[in-house]
């Protein structure tokens, strides 16, 4: 009786085992069918793919203008140069505008030539001579005039064009002194050969009797060194002047003449 009823317990256990692993495996096959039940598949989102417009640009050149200049003609007003003919039967053309510069060639009636130039401090003209290849002042008293002188340049003085300045020295220790409406000057001599020897040149702007003027005087030799000109206060400018070495080529570098003042 006891062995039936252990084999009877053994058995019950065994169907219970049994139904209870068969209802487990039952829960957990619902289990899992609920959660994959439970699942949904969310589609991953496509990606679609828009095409993307690409706008290729195509250079329109756009041609350039030719510009075709023409050119103005800007007329400019000439003139006949005034014409000179020597009046006399024989002048002296100078390198400077007045009778105290070097001679620089012989006149003769009926030279001609054509002015060049004027000076603005005295009325002598600068003329280029068919016979000759430079130009030199001439006095206006010795020739006959054809034109209009008025629309002529004014023509500066430039005795360094004549000649060398290193061929004699400037003169040395220059003095002036004053006594009233008189300038004296005086220098020390200076030693040139008798053939070469032209003296001396003063060119000054002085006052006369209210007249600023521009003055010129020439000294025969080396030997004269001394010179008196009358300069008095009537005008507002001051004066002044230099001093010349002038030998048969041209002149030496002008050296300042120390004018005294009233």
């Amino acid at each position: 009786m006891v062995l039936i009823g252990l084999g009877v317990i053994v058995g019950c256990l065994l169907v219970a085992c049994e139904s209870s692993e068969s209802a487990r495996a039952t829960q957990t096959s619902s289990a899992a069918t609920e959660l994959a039940a439970q699942w949904s598949l969310t589609p991953s989102q496509t990606a679609t793919l828009t095409p993307s417009l690409t706008v290729t640009q195509t250079a329109t050149r756009t041609p350039t203008p030719t510009l075709t200049m023409t050119p103005t003609v800007t007329l400019t007003p000439t003139y006949a140069f005034p014409e000179v003919v020597v009046s006399v039967g024989a002048a002296h053309c100078r390198y400077g505008p007045s009778t105290a510069f070097l001679h620089a060639a012989d006149l003769y009636e009926g030279d001609r030539g054509v002015v060049h130039g004027r000076f603005p401090y005295s009325n002598w003209l600068w003329v280029r001579w068919d016979k000759l290849h430079y130009h030199c002042w001439v006095s206006p008293s010795v020739v006959d005039l054809t034109g209009d002188i008025s629309v002529i340049r004014y023509q500066e003085l430039n005795l360094g064009s004549v000649g060398t300045f290193d061929l004699y020295t400037p003169a040395r220790d220059i003095r002036a002194s004053r006594k009233g409406d008189e300038v004296t000057i005086t220098w020390n001599r200076v030693p040139m050969t008798e053939d070469d020897d032209r003296g001396y040149l003063i060119i000054a702007w002085v006052c006369q009797d209210g007249a600023y003027l521009w003055w010129t005087q020439s000294f025969p030799d080396q030997y004269t060194t001394k010179a008196t000109i009358k300069d008095d206060d009537s005008c507002s400018q001051p004066s002044s002047g230099v001093l010349y070495t002038v030998e048969k080529h041209g002149y030496s570098e002008p050296v300042t003449i120390p004018w005294p003042s009233h």
